[in-house]
Order: C-alpha cells, then structure tokens, then sequence
C-alpha cells in the first residue's frame, strides 16, 4: 500500500474546520490592519534562498529541497520571506504608497527530522512591512501576531524581544563573540564550529545542552549580556518597548535570541506558548532593512513574522465539522433533483441519497448529517407537500410544496 511520505500529513475533511478556523482569523485580523494577502509559488529560483535566507543557515545548507530542471537550479521554498521579497521587486510595489503591507499563507518544505507540530511538508501564516523603518511599524507587526493569537483564543503566551543593531553594532558584537568564544572551540558542537566561521551570532541559537552550558560561562555571558549595540539603533529599541508598553503586551528583552536566519536585523522577536513543552515558539520574526537591496531592489526597510500552523492546530480548540443544512429523504431522484437546487439557490448546503434507498436507512444518514431532514416520500408527492423535520428537536411539519423555503431559510 502507497501511503503518505514521512514528514508529510493529510489533513482530513474532519480537521479543514479547524484550519479554515486559523485562515479566517488571519483574514480578518489582518484586513482590519490593511494587509492585503498575496500568494507566491511553492518553487523559486535556488538563488534566491542562497542568497535571501543566508548560505550560513541550516536551511540552505541541510534543509531544502532543491532539483534541477533545464539546467535550472529550482527549490521548494523553506520561507515565503525572500519569495514576498522577490514579488515585491518584480511587481514594482517600492512604487506604491508606503508602506505596502502583505500577509500570506501556505504550505513551505524542510528536510528534517519529523516531530510533534514539526512536518517536512508544513504550513505557515506570515506578514511582511515594506518601507517603514520607524520603530512603531516593529510594535505593529508583533500586535498583529499577539491579536492574531487572541483571535484563536491563546492568551497564555510570552514575548521575547532583543536587538541585533545595524551593521556596524552587528560587526563588533560578532567579533566580541568570536573572542570569548575561541578558547571553547573544541567543546562547541560541529555546527557551532561552522558557524563560528560563517555567522557566529547563530552559536547563540545552538539547541545542544552541552553548547548551552558553555554559554552560561560567567565571562561569556559578560559579553553576550554587553551593550554593542549604537545609539540609533539603541533609541530605536527603547521605542518598540514603549509601544509595547502602550499596547498593555508584556515582554521580556532576551539577549540570546538571535532568529535563524541571517537577514536580521535590529528587532528581532519570538512568541512563545506555555502549551506546547520544549519546542515552545510559534511565531518568530524581525526587522530586516537589507533584504530587498540584497535581492536586487531598491534599499527599503522592512520588518515581519511567520507562525507554523501546525502548531497553531495543536494549540486551539478544534471546531467540528459543519452540517448541511438540509438533507432530502425520498425516493424519487428526479423530484429531489429539483428540490436540491431549489434550496442551493438560496445559499443553503444540501445533500441527498444518490441511491435513493429506503426511508430507514436515509433518515439515519440525515440525523448524522443535516439539520433539516426535508422529506418528499410517496405521500408527500400525491399531496404535493413537503415534511421538514427538525434533527435536533425531532419536531416535524407539513408544509405545501411551494413555501417550504420559508420555513427553513
């Protein structure tokens, strides 16, 4: 028997509620805002990541699933960042009012190891800024993800923020983290190792306990506790915390957070729920002014976050899977052809037995079914009358053939 590739997960007609449930959020609570949604391939040009999400990061290096095609390098995207970057260069949206603010959704691919909320094949809710660069528009974006979160009914979460500075305090605070670190080199994991050499601000990111116990080293912690960052970007920084302040989101500054990716930049921040054990995030993102012109663009800021939505499933309460509104019982196929598209022409759901077997057995369906049972047996036809049963209070009427709508619009 063929079955679903590891890492991947159909999502079956009793869970759509729930996910519809996520969509609609997002739909509603990013409308309100005036983020308007866009929808960007699931296949871009390898280059794009190499370059957008960083040739350092685990993404590009163990996790994406790349192919060749007309002597094309092509990859299923890892992120939808840098695809909402390339769109917004190739549409010419840094020509439309600033700034231009987006949201998307939709499924993204990693190859790693499969675990709870953690699929090769997963999903993901996001918004990008364009072409605000003042620390409000930072304060925007994590209220949309808190509100966003509301909306699903989690509240029991915690927000942790940090700047990363521009690039000069970047610059400092890396070659900082190189010195502390040299004389612990050889304890440091294999990926620390590399990253040591490619970004190591990432080493702060390292999930291995061994590498985390060297991290609490009273001299490292001096300089990963420091103050590098510029008086800019320290201001800038002391603003996001006020309008967070202001917007009653309470937060805590954590110096170790450092995001995976290597477009960050200044603000970075991660939603974390206390529902969810050791994998606890499910919303990280930042500020990330250099992208656009990495990509090819013009120099604009921009700042935004993505969710895993598995994640969000695990999370919030599962809605049930929505009943028809009428189930019609009969016998006479032709007849309840006609009823049927009746009562969708009114925007009601409906559903009929396409074998047209016996009484027992249709009723039986339409209980489990349907909120109305509208029944259109042998007498009903002679008297040119409908029965319409209500499912949930079993009360049933008789009503003539041509004002049954009424009763059940």
């Amino acid at each position: 028997m063929i079955q679903a590739q590891k890492g991947t997960k159909d999502i079956l007609p009793d869970e759509v509620a729930t996910w519809q449930k996520m969509e609609n959020a997002a739909c509603k609570v990013f409308s309100l805002a005036n983020f308007q949604e866009i929808r960007t391939p699931i296949f871009e040009a390898t280059e794009l990541f190499a370059r957008g999400v960083g040739d350092s990061t685990d993404i590009v290096n163990k996790e994406m699933y790349t192919f060749e095609k007309s002597e094309r390098s092509l990859t299923l995207r890892p992120e939808n960042t840098a695809g909402v970057v390339r769109a917004f260069i190739e549409h010419g949206f840094s020509r439309l009012p600033q700034p231009v603010k987006l949201w998307y959704k939709g499924p993204m691919f990693r190859y790693e190891r499969p675990q709870a909320g953690r699929q090769r094949q997963f999903h993901q809710v996001g918004v990008e800024m364009f072409g605000a660069a003042e620390p409000s528009a930072d304060a925007e974006v994590i209220n949309l993800a808190v509100k966003f979160l509301n909306e699903l009914g989690l509240n029991d979460l915690e927000i942790e923020i940090n700047s990363l500075g521009c690039p000069e305090c970047r610059k400092k605070y890396r070659n900082a983290i190189k010195e502390v670190l040299k004389p612990y080199l050889k304890d440091l994991c294999e990926d620390c190792n590399f990253r040591y050499e490619k970004n190591p601000l990432r080493i702060l990111d390292c999930k291995v306990d061994s590498c985390k116990k060297i991290f609490e080293k009273e001299d490292i912690q001096k300089v990963i506790l420091g103050d590098f960052i510029c008086d800019d970007c320290k201001s800038h920084f002391e603003s996001v915390k006020e309008y967070l302040s202001v917007l009653n989101i309470p937060y805590k500054v954590n110096k170790l957070l450092v995001r995976g990716l290597d477009y960050y930049n200044r603000t970075v921040f991660e939603i974390k729920s206390n529902n969810l054990g050791s994998q606890n995030a499910v919303c990280g993102g930042g500020r990330y002014d250099s992208l656009v012109e990495t990509l090819g663009g013009a120099p604009t800021p921009a700042v935004g976050w993505a969710m895993g939505m598995e994640r969000l499933y695990s999370l919030i309460e599962k809605s049930e899977s929505k009943k028809s509104d009428v189930f019609v019982v009969s016998e006479n196929i032709s007849e309840t052809f006609k009823i049927v598209d009746e009562i969708r022409e009114q925007g009601l759901s409906v559903d009929f037995d396409y074998a047209g077997r016996k009484f027992k057995k249709q009723i039986e369906k339409a209980s489990k079914t349907a909120k109305y049972a509208l029944i259109l047996m042998e007498d009903e036809l002679k008297t040119n009358t409908v029965t319409l049963k209500n499912l949930e209070t079993s009360q049933q009427i008789n009503v003539p053939r041509n004002s049954y709508l009424e009763k059940i619009v």
